[in-house]
């Protein structure tokens, strides 16, 4: 389905990331794969699992700079001259914002919540704009949070929220080049973001009782998903958010 698509994916941490499942599925239908970690600490890592698949190189990217992101864009283009297809995994929020009351948001807490989780969105795709090929597609991660209220999630609620705002509008901005803008929203699943949110394991057996397949998020069903949009099978869908959470 990806034979001969080139992609970028950020956010890529350890084999538990979500970024990682997109990749390995991308990968099993062909796709050429640029990886990008945020920092040194992730490369020993990344480097490893970018090794397990056969057409894919690493690159170092810390969002939140502008100058790292031209980087990768300067990279890509000499390298590969265009690419079809970008996911954005990347979120963050400060440990103790998670804790308390949302109402207790710092000022500096809220600041780096959605610069980091939704930003980085906007900023990563405005740079890769030049080198998007047309008819090109982009996705990034939300969750549920973003329109019901999840306790302990937070400012993340928030950030999410705005994160599904900002995936309307770069879909109705970029539509003209017939470039695709989407969100997946998975179901709760072990991630190492995941795991920093106050009652993780109790909304995981929530989801286990009520669903209705019973059962957790298959984080492969996430990839799968992915695969589909950056596919030319799903050239018609942009502006959405895409659930991936076993109902």
């Amino acid at each position: 389905m990806l034979t001969g698509k080139k992609g970028v994916i950020f956010g890529v941490a350890n084999q538990h990331s979500l970024a990682w499942k997109i990749a390995q599925r991308c990968a099993a239908h062909g796709a050429s794969l640029a990886i990008a970690y945020q920092n040194d600490r992730f490369e020993e890592k990344v480097s490893a699992l970018a090794r397990e698949l056969p057409d894919a190189f690493t690159l170092q990217c810390d969002l939140n700079n502008d100058a790292e992101i031209q980087q990768v864009v300067e990279t890509l283009q000499a390298r590969w001259g265009h690419v079809d297809f970008m996911a954005h995994c990347v979120a963050y929020a400060l440990r103790e914002e998670l804790m308390g009351r949302y109402l207790d948001t710092s000022r500096e807490g809220f600041k780096i919540a959605l610069e980091t989780s939704v930003y980085t969105f906007v900023a990563a795709t405005r740079h890769l704009e030049p080198i998007l090929r047309n008819g090109a597609s982009i996705l990034t991660l939300t969750y549920l949070g973003s329109e019901r209220v999840v306790p302990g999630y937070n400012v993340m609620g928030v950030a999410k929220a705005a994160l599904e705002a900002s995936v309307r509008y770069l879909a109705y901005e970029l539509g003209e080049r017939q470039i695709r803008v989407n969100a997946l929203s998975p179901g709760p699943v072990s991630t190492l973001a995941a795991r920093g949110i106050r009652g993780f394991t109790s909304m995981m057996e929530y989801v286990r009782h009520h669903a209705p397949f019973k059962r957790d998020t298959d984080p492969n069903e996430v990839g799968d998903t992915a695969v589909f949009l950056f596919s030319d099978m799903g050239r018609g869908v942009t502006g959405e958010v895409i659930y991936i959470d076993a109902g």
